[in-house]
């Protein structure tokens, strides 16, 4: 027998603010066409005054716990995944977790941007896997709309705030690829391309900053780095691209999740796509695609599920896993 690490609850949180991209139209250069053309987005929401990114990810956390059945009582340890923490420190997990009554086991956070989510299911995975844990609360949460440039047309229009959340058990498997659960995950990073996608601030320049990325750049290595992560997970996990049921990408960019299915040689039929509605959440897009999709019906239990995405690092991973 095989440990392995199998979801067993999702869910999700957004703020109640909608904005639609014609909000955009009174202070930019900008048009609703515009921005549908060039990223597949139509609106996003953005978390209220005072509402952060610790709150939205207990939101999340309590309906994927509601969704699994299970109590804070029976989590032995929260990841929260995210670049927008409420504070410099203490963790956003530490404050999700005493938010859920938890006062047992650890909680911390796992920054990797965009590819955030990723990250922090592959180390759920391998505390499951080493028998740290049983039951790991994973989270993806963030309030970029905090760090945007409102005057920058062609970074602000893109990003949104929200969470969501699984709830991943120590079940056990056969050792095959037919298991549930987590069967394979990839991580890569390079520094180099840091300057593609960063925030000119932070704590030791004692400034906050905001977001800034070069596009096009993005853009060529998304494509190449999601599409190559994705089959590495999979051939690691002893499967095809054929296999697959469904594709969770990250929420950037249509055309990025568009391309990225081309190159793997799968139909958009294949692919939970959610960007219209959410916009770029950063590290809570996979985590919230993933509990829209299973509420629209589309994931279903032992269907193949791949994730990928790429954030500022570069970093960017894959995860391939048995719903």
């Amino acid at each position: 027998m095989t440990r392995r690490a199998v979801v067993v609850g999702v869910g999700h949180y957004l703020p109640e603010r909608i904005v639609p991209n014609s909000e955009f139209e009174k202070t930019l250069d900008t048009s609703d066409e515009w921005i549908r053309s060039r990223s597949g987005i139509a609106r996003r929401h953005f978390a209220a005054e005072g509402e952060t990114t610790s709150d939205m990810g207990t939101h999340a956390a309590k309906n994927a716990l509601e969704d699994a059945g299970l109590l804070p009582a029976d989590i032995d340890a929260v990841i929260v995944a995210t670049s927008t923490a409420d504070l410099t420190f203490p963790s956003a997990a530490t404050m999700v977790q005493a938010a859920l009554g938890m006062t047992h086991g650890f909680a911390f956070d796992v920054q990797a941007v965009c590819a955030g989510f990723t990250y922090a299911l592959a180390n759920a995975n391998a505390l499951i896997l080493s028998g740290q844990a049983e039951r790991v609360l994973v989270i993806g949460a963030e309030t970029f709309s905090r760090i945007m440039d409102w005057t920058d047309r062609s970074t602000c229009v893109l990003f949104g705030d929200g969470a969501g959340a699984l709830v991943l058990e120590a079940q056990e498997g056969n050792g095959t690829s037919d298991d549930r659960g987590i069967l394979a995950t990839d991580l890569n990073s390079d520094g180099r391309y840091k300057d593609l996608l960063y925030v000119d601030g932070g704590v030791s320049t004692q400034s906050t900053g905001f977001l800034r990325m070069q596009g096009n750049q993005v853009f060529r290595h998304a494509v190449e780095k999601l599409a190559s992560t994705a089959q590495t997970a999979l051939e690691k996990a002893g499967l095809s691209a054929a296999d697959i049921d469904w594709i969770v990408p990250h929420q950037a960019n249509i055309r990025i999740i568009q391309r990225t299915a081309k190159k793997l040689g799968l139909s958009m039929d294949k692919v939970v796509v959610t960007v219209e509605d959410h916009g770029n959440t950063s590290a809570a897009s996979i985590p919230l695609a993933l509990s829209v999709g299973k509420e629209r019906g589309q994931i279903k239990r032992g269907d193949l599920v791949v994730t990928e995405a790429i954030g500022g690092g570069l970093a960017w991973g894959a995860v391939v896993l048995r719903w």
